[in-house]
């Protein structure tokens, strides 16, 4: 039995078969792109296809012996899925295609992919950019979320989700493109450096407070 990760994988409730999950950038696919995960669905009778809230395409219900051949013929990377790394970067249209964006969020979105997706740190880290202050991508829920406003980006930290969830606070507002990235990487290394194992951003600002951490960074 695979363990979890291993080879891209995801048990699933039947303790059977896997699920996998190949890495979409901000979930920007093509049709092309659509057909392959469609045949290779089919090909190995995967039970399902779900599109999961890193805006993937998990192909689910796969056979352990089929595992290396889905990922051959599918000749893409996996998606971070688990683990203690970045796992993925959300993005909405942004400028590119909505009538509301104030910023160019694809575009910002998958140079954070780029440079981030799969980097190992303390804990799971999840990113999310929005065009607007509509937060479409959900900025304010993410360890880093940006949102677009007319003058520039506005960078808030320390949101998540699940059991506990937390709201992000607000860092910096005004941002262009390059200070918006270059602001991420400030607070990826400053979490890198201060946060314990397996402790959320989040968790982290609580721990030491707010003021500490928007001090440093500022």
């Amino acid at each position: 039995m695979l363990k979890l990760g291993e080879k891209g994988t995801i048990l699933q409730k039947d303790k059977e078969t896997y699920a996998v999950a190949p890495h979409i950038p901000c979930g920007v696919v093509t049709p092309e792109l659509l057909r392959k995960i469609a045949d290779v669905s089919e090909k190995y009778q995967a039970q399902a296809l779900k599109i999961t809230g890193a805006t993937r395409i998990a192909i689910v219900g796969l056979r352990e012996e089929d595992i290396d051949n889905v990922w051959k013929d599918l000749d893409m990377a996996p998606g971070a899925a688990v683990g203690l790394c970045v796992r993925s970067v959300r993005s909405c249209p942004g400028t590119t295609f909505c009538k509301l964006g104030q910023q160019d969020a694809l575009g910002v979105g998958m140079e954070l992919d780029k440079q981030y997706h799969g980097v190992e740190l303390p804990g799971k880290f999840k990113m999310a950019v929005s065009g607007c202050q509509i937060n479409c991508s959900e900025s304010w829920v993410r360890d880093v979320g940006l949102f677009g406003k007319q003058k520039g980006w506005t960078l808030v930290i320390g949101g998540n989700v699940g059991a506990n969830p937390r709201i992000a606070q607000e860092l910096l507002d005004e941002l262009s493109d390059e200070q918006a990235l270059e602001k991420v990487s400030q607070v990826i290394d400053y979490y890198r450096q201060t946060a314990k194992k397996g402790e959320r951003l989040g968790k982290m600002i609580d721990r030491i407070g707010f003021d500490t951490v928007r001090a440093a960074l500022l």
